[in-house]
C-alpha cells in the first residue's frame, strides 16, 4: 500500500495485476487500483476534480483529468472516508501512477490533494517504487 496526506486528507493506493484482463501476446497488462480517501482534517470536503500521471516502462506519459472519480463527486466530513476501485491498461509489463484530487472546501477555495506515486509491478517481478 502506498500512502500520503496532505492538508489533513489521506490517500491511500493499493494496485493489483488482474492476469484474467491481460493479454501480454497483445502487449495489454492490467491493473485495478483501489483509492481509499479518509478525512482525518476539521473542514468538509468535496472531491471536485482529479489528475493522473501514468508512465509505462518505456517512459511513455498519459495524463488524464475529469471531474469526480468514477462518476461520484464525494462529501466527506471530518472523520468520513470514501474507497472506489478503478483499472489502467498498460502496453508495457509495468509503469507508475501519481496525481492530484482537486478538493471543494465548504467556502469556495480549493485544495490540492496529492496522491501517491504508486507502481504497477507484476507480482514476479521486483517493484519500481518503494
Amino acid at each position: 500500500m502506498y500512502r500520503q496526506t496532505t492538508h489533513g486528507i489521506e490517500v491511500t493506493a493499493r494496485p493489483e495485476f488482474l492476469e484474467d484482463e491481460s493479454a501480454p501476446e497483445k502487449s495489454r497488462w492490467f491493473w485495478a487500483y483501489t483509492i481509499i480517501i479518509a478525512n482525518h482534517s476539521e473542514r468538509t470536503v468535496q472531491l471536485e476534480s482529479r489528475f493522473w500521471r501514468i508512465t509505462n516502462a518505456a517512459g511513455k506519459v498519459e495524463e488524464i483529468s475529469g471531474p469526480g472519480v468514477i462518476g461520484e463527486q464525494p462529501i466527506l466530513t471530518p472523520g468520513d472516508s470514501f474507497q472506489y476501485t478503478s483499472g489502467c491498461p498498460l502496453d508495457t509489463e509495468s509503469g507508475t501512477m501519481f496525481g492530484h484530487y482537486i478538493m471543494r472546501l465548504a467556502d469556495g477555495n480549493s485544495l490540492v490533494v496529492k496522491i501517491p506515486p504508486f507502481s504497477l509491478d507484476l507480482p514476479s517481478k521486483k517493484r519500481t517504487l518503494n
